[in-house]
C-alpha cells in the first residue's frame, strides 16, 4: 500500500506492477465503492495480462472512512495529485491511460488534459442519474466524455440505468450483459479491456 499526501487529505494507492510494463493503467473507484470492486479487480486482471501495470486509487474520503464523495474539484485535484506523484516515481517513464468506474471514470475524464493520459477508460460511466418519477430529466454529462481529445474506451452494461454513452470518431462504447454494478459478465469486462490496452500502449510508444 502507497500513501500519497494530496492538498484533501491522505489518498491510498495499490500497485499492481508487471516486470516489463508498455503502460501504466491508473484507476478510481466509484462514488460509494473501493478499489475491490469486482469490475475493477477484472480490468486490473486484464491489463496486467498485456504488460500493462495497474495502480488503484483510494480517494481522500474513501480513506477517512466516509461513504458520501467529496466536490467535484477536491475529488479532481487530489487525483491529479496521486497521478503525479506516481508518474515521477513507481510510474515513470510509462505512458499513462487513466480511468475509472463509474464517479472514478468522469474524474478520469476531466482531468485527462491535465495528467497527460494518453487514452481514458471508463467502467460504467454514469451518463444521466436515473429519472425518478415526476422529476424532470437530470442533466446528461455527455460533455465530460466530449471534452476528452485522446482515445476512450467505455464499457457499460446493456441494463445500466445510468444510459448508455454513445460512440464517437476516438470513443468506442462497448455493451456487456448486466447493469451499472458490471458484475454479471466480468469476462466481457475484461476482454474489452484486453482488446483496447495494447494499441494504446503501442500508439503511444510511437510518439
Amino acid at each position: 500500500m502507497l500513501e500519497v499526501q494530496t492538498p484533501h487529505g491522505q489518498a491510498n494507492v495499490r500497485l499492481h506492477p508487471v516486470d516489463r510494463p508498455r503502460a501504466a493503467l491508473v484507476l478510481g473507484h466509484g462514488a460509494g465503492g473501493g478499489v475491490a470492486a469486482r469490475d475493477l479487480v477484472a480490468a486490473t486482471e486484464a491489463a496486467r495480462s498485456v504488460d500493462v501495470s495497474v495502480a488503484l486509487v483510494e480517494q481522500p474520503y474513501r480513506v477517512a472512512g466516509r461513504r458520501s464523495p467529496a466536490p467535484a474539484r477536491q475529488l479532481d485535484a487530489a487525483w491529479t495529485a496521486v497521478v503525479e506523484h506516481l508518474l515521477a516515481g513507481e510510474l515513470r517513464g510509462l505512458p499513462l491511460v487513466a480511468g475509472g468506474r463509474s464517479s472514478g471514470a468522469r474524474v478520469a475524464c476531466r482531468t485527462a488534459a491535465a495528467t497527460g493520459a494518453v487514452a481514458v477508460l471508463c467502467l460504467a460511466f454514469p451518463l444521466r442519474p436515473p429519472r425518478r418519477s415526476g422529476a424532470a430529466p437530470a442533466q446528461s454529462r455527455l460533455p465530460e466524455l466530449d471534452e476528452v481529445t485522446v482515445p476512450m474506451l467505455v464499457v457499460q452494461g446493456v441494463r445500466d440505468p445510468f444510459g448508455m454513452p454513445p460512440a464517437a470518431p476516438s470513443r468506442t462504447v462497448v455493451q456487456v450483459p448486466g447493469d451499472h454494478s458490471l458484475r454479471a459478465d466480468l469476462d466481457a469486462v475484461a476482454a474489452a479491456v484486453r482488446a483496447w490496452l495494447p494499441a494504446q500502449a503501442a500508439a503511444a510508444s510511437e510518439r
